[in-house]
């Protein structure tokens, strides 16, 4: 009875494994400084204010930027187009200040806080009237707010999703366009009847939904046909930890260090989130700005698709049995 030696298990290196270990720890750090960064270096400060009736003191360093408005009406108007965050009406015994929960709390925390010190100066409370309030299932807005991780983290599996199970580029932008349309309409109907935390137009509500997870499901796919299994890293990562953590999602984007909050409405995340917000409760605003962008995601992401696609067609060499043949092209092999 012959006996065989048990094959020992494949084991690493000691070395490779403390630089894999040191590597991943390395990675952590990144992602928690990418999600981090933007909110340990915020400053309150440059947010758009409305101003009737008067003007703010000069002497003071206020956080706002404040512009003129003749009535109490134009500055209530510039606040449902998003051209301002808030506005103060002067020029009684007291200020009133008027604030658009919708824009989120961040926002209405320091319209409400320069009010006071205006209010202080005469000794009373500033009257607080919220133009744009939020709907009563989301009285805090921290679901409308919190919907752009999902919306992200959605755009990048289904990115992955149609990278590696369709082939074809005309199916693959098949399956996409598909994809927008039911992950748009079945989130709005989560996020609006089912939760509340939506409650303007449904059908807008979903094709904005749609064609933000459209916009980072497209690149991701165009990466992925024009790079290969890389892409698609590139594309998680552009969305997920460059676009995301500037998107001004949670805060106003003014408030992100430098030119980077500017810079994150011309990605997939800030125009997303920008674009639900406004057709929600903005209806007045002009989102030209956000459609533009995420529309040109969409469509690199396409254009990419298909330069993949040429960039990869070339000639395959496979078994006769394998290969397709015109009607009748057997017998004249024969």
């Amino acid at each position: 009875m012959s006996s065989h030696p048990e094959t020992a298990a494949p084991r690493s290196r000691p070395a490779a494994a403390l630089v894999i270990g040191v590597l991943a720890g390395a990675i952590v750090a990144v992602v928690a400084l990418a999600f981090l960064w933007p909110v340990a270096t915020s400053e309150t400060g440059g947010l758009p204010v409305g101003v009737v009736g008067g003007s703010l003191p000069t002497g003071a360093d206020l956080p706002v930027d404040a512009t003129s408005y003749d009535t109490r009406d134009d500055a209530v108007a510039a606040i449902r187009e998003r051209e301002v965050y808030g506005a103060y009406v002067l020029g009684g015994a007291t200020p009133e200040v008027l604030v658009a929960s919708a824009n989120g709390s961040a926002t209405v925390s320091v319209v409400e806080g320069v009010g006071r010190q205006l209010a202080a100066a005469t000794g009373g409370q500033p009257t607080v009237t919220d133009v744009v309030p939020l709907s009563d299932d989301d009285p805090t807005g921290a679901g409308l707010s919190a919907m752009g991780f999902p919306l992200v983290l959605g755009g990048i599996v289904g990115g992955v999703v149609v990278s590696l199970l369709v082939a074809g580029v005309t199916r693959r932008l098949l399956a996409l366009v598909v994809y927008a349309v039911a992950g748009g309409l079945l989130v709005a109907v989560v996020t609006g009847p089912l939760l509340g935390i939506l409650g303007g137009h449904f059908w807008l509500e979903a094709l904005a939904i749609g064609a933000g997870m459209l916009g980072t499901a497209s690149t991701v796919v165009g990466l992925n046909a024009l790079l290969g299994a890389p892409g698609i890293g590139v594309g998680a990562v552009l969305t997920m930890l460059v676009g995301n953590p500037i998107s001004g999602a949670s805060m106003p984007y003014q408030f992100i260090t430098g030119p980077w909050g500017s810079i994150g409405q011309y990605f997939v995340p800030g125009a997303a989130a920008s674009l639900v917000r406004e057709v929600n409760y903005f209806p007045d605003a002009s989102s030209l700005h956000e459609w533009v962008v995420l529309l040109a995601w969409i469509g690199a992401g396409v254009l990419l698709s298909v330069l993949g696609h040429f960039r990869s067609s070339t000639p395959v060499h496979l078994p006769e049995g394998e290969l397709e043949h015109p009607h009748g092209a057997h017998a004249a092999v024969r």
